[in-house]
């Protein structure tokens, strides 16, 4: 990998230090160093970090600046820093280093790379362990615990998270309700598989699903995962459930008197995706169309429902079940978060690229075998088309290494700036005294309706892009808020909407009239 120490100056004055670039003014190599090349070399995932010597950083009331203050004997600095790395841990390490004059001073980068699973952890000889071994959190360097030591030694054998045996689970535990739902699933995806007449306990061990390796055969976390029954996950794996909260608002905890209403979701892995779809797409708003050669209304959902299904899958695939938490899906009033414990494996900017890292590769297949997941990578890349070809905004993508968790969020917003209506708390914005009134335009509409003339004649007489316009600007609102109602034509091949005005329309109508008054 191609790297240069003005590139990682340049990176410091960007972006502070972060995750894998820590700068040291190091007239000397001592002690300070040990505990970031070890953080470095342990990090799961995150494939080494870099020391940037000869370098001060200054905190300004407003800014943080870093500036190049060199080393004054570049030749004894890299001989000392071979020398720790070879001989003060349980294991040499091997960095790369160079030299750089940077604004007339010399300085020495340092490239630690990570280490092989086999490897770890890279400690501290003097200290041992667990004291002298470090993660790297965020740009802090943490002392291993032993939850750490486990999960380096989990690694070293190769053996994925999710096939890690549990001795109080048994086949008791397997609901064959479960099987045949992925037994159907699978038939739909792929008809005539030759599994398909298998038993269930086969099935399970063809997916990798059970552990044989002691004197009784039961299902792995995987499998436990996939087609354990409801009590058993209560059982035995209470926190793998997911949640969904409804929140009023933009804020989490904006009014700690209001009260969310939430669905909570333990079930195996398969049907957890179908429930928790389900309860988003029945609380999404749907814009409304009749086309012309039905009687009955189109409903679209505002939020495609691939972007949501591709959100859902994401959480529950590449979740880190070791972390105790539930997976949770957050409706706010102007975006949907998807928010499961473990951060992403692969940097922000390669998110969507083929070949992503799968932390959960026996529940990824079963997700790939019965076409609700396709091939690596592939899942963000179709959430980002989904709200293009929407006119939606850009998905954000937040992975916090610190704090172990990977967001997804999706807006209630077009491209062209405007939020879509009925999402916001305040959807009509004030322009006649009120905060939650209807605007001049629509005041005039709801009266033009409240009196039996027709919007759809009105409409009629524009041109069919200004007509999108008008019910996209002016009617989709008062749809939304519940002020204009939108009727089934009279004659079944009537392609003509009827809107009315509905109570509550009324209602602002009279109140904004009084105030504009």
């Amino acid at each position: 990998m191609p790297w240069s120490c003005s590139e990682l100056l340049r990176r410091l004055r960007d972006l502070d230090e972060t995750s894998t670039i820590e700068a040291k003014t190091a007239s000397e190599v001592g002690k300070a160093l040990r505990s970031t090349i070890s953080s470095f070399s342990n990090e799961p995932h995150l494939g080494g970090g870099f020391l940037l010597l000869g370098v001060s950083r200054q905190e300004g009331k407003d800014s943080i600046e870093y500036n190049a203050t060199g080393v004054s004997d570049p030749d004894r600095i890299q001989a000392d820093l071979a020398s720790l790395c070879r001989t003060a841990f349980n294991k040499p390490v091997r960095p790369d280093i160079q030299v750089e004059r940077i604004e007339g001073q010399t300085v020495v980068g340092v490239f630690v790379p990570e280490a092989e699973p086999a490897d770890k952890p890279i400690y501290v000889a003097a200290t041992g362990l667990p004291r002298g071994a470090y993660r790297r959190i965020g740009s802090t360097d943490q002392h291993c615990t032993d939850e750490d030591l486990r999960l380096f030694h989990e690694d070293a054998r190769g053996e994925s998270f999710d096939a890690t045996a549990l001795r109080s689970a048994k086949m008791a535990d397997v609901d064959p309700e479960a099987v045949e739902l992925f037994r159907r699933m699978l038939e739909r995806a792929r008809p005539g598989s030759e599994i398909l007449g298998w038993t269930d306990e086969k099935i399970l061990a063809a997916l990798g699903c059970l552990d044989e390796s002691g004197d009784k055969v039961r299902p792995n976390l995987a499998g436990l995962l996939l087609f354990a029954s409801s009590a058993a996950l209560r059982r035995l794996l209470p926190m793998t459930r997911l949640d969904y909260i409804r929140v009023p608002g933009r804020e989490w905890m904006a009014d700690p008197d209001e009260s969310y209403y939430t669905v909570e979701i333990l079930e195996p892995l398969l049907r957890t995706y179908q429930r928790a779809e389900a309860a988003v797409m029945d609380d999404l708003p749907v814009a409304y169309s009749i086309p012309r050669d039905s009687a009955q209304r189109k409903e679209t959902p505002l939020v495609p429902r691939r972007v949501v299904r591709e959100g859902i899958i994401n959480a529950l695939m590449h979740r880190d079940y070791r972390v105790h938490g539930p997976t949770q899906i957050i409706r706010y009033a102007d975006r949907l978060e998807f928010r499961n414990p473990g951060c992403s494996l692969v940097e922000r900017e390669r998110l969507g690229q083929p070949g992503s890292r799968t932390r959960n590769p026996l529940v990824a297949n079963v997700f790939r075998d019965t076409r609700l997941a396709e091939s690596k990578g592939t899942g963000i890349r179709a959430i980002r088309e989904q709200l293009e070809a929407a006119g939606l905004v850009e998905p954000g993508f937040e992975s916090d290494r610190s704090g172990d968790v990977f967001v997804l969020t999706v807006r209630f917003e077009r491209v062209d700036g405007e939020a879509i209506a009925g999402l916001d708390p305040e959807p009509v914005r004030d322009q006649v005294g009120t905060k939650s009134g209807p605007s001049r335009d629509q005041v005039q509409l709801l009266e033009f309706s409240r009196e039996s003339r027709s919007i759809a004649d009105l409409m009629g007489r524009l041109g069919r892009s200004n007509r999108t316009k008008f019910r996209e600007k002016h009617l989709k609102p008062l749809l939304e808020v519940g002020w204009l109602a939108m009727t089934i034509p009279d004659k079944p091949r009537s392609s003509k909407q009827q809107y009315v005005t509905t109570a509550a329309g009324k209602e602002a109508l009279e109140k904004a009239l009084a105030e504009d008054d």
